[in-house]
C-alpha cells in the first residue's frame, strides 16, 4: 500500500500564534535595561573619559 504524504508549507496543521495587539498596531516597548540615554552627565564623562584614556593607552601601547 502506498500512501502520500504531503510536505508543504502547512504540514496539514497551521502554525498561528496569538498576538497581544491587533495586526495594524506597532509592537508594544520593550523595557530597556540600559540606555546611555538615562545617565547621568557626570556618568557619561566618566564614561567618555574612560573609553579614550583607553584609546590613548592602546595607541601609546601601539607606538612603543
Amino acid at each position: 500500500m502506498v500512501t502520500t504524504h504531503s510536505h508543504g508549507p502547512d504540514h496539514g496543521h497551521s502554525h498561528h500564534h496569538p498576538h497581544s495587539h491587533g495586526p495594524a498596531a506597532p509592537h508594544p516597548a520593550q523595557a530597556v535595561t540600559w540606555s546611555i540615554l538615562r545617565m547621568t552627565v557626570l556618568a557619561r564623562f566618566a564614561a567618555a573619559a574612560a573609553v579614550s584614556a583607553a584609546l590613548w593607552a592602546f595607541i601609546w601601547l601601539a607606538m612603543n
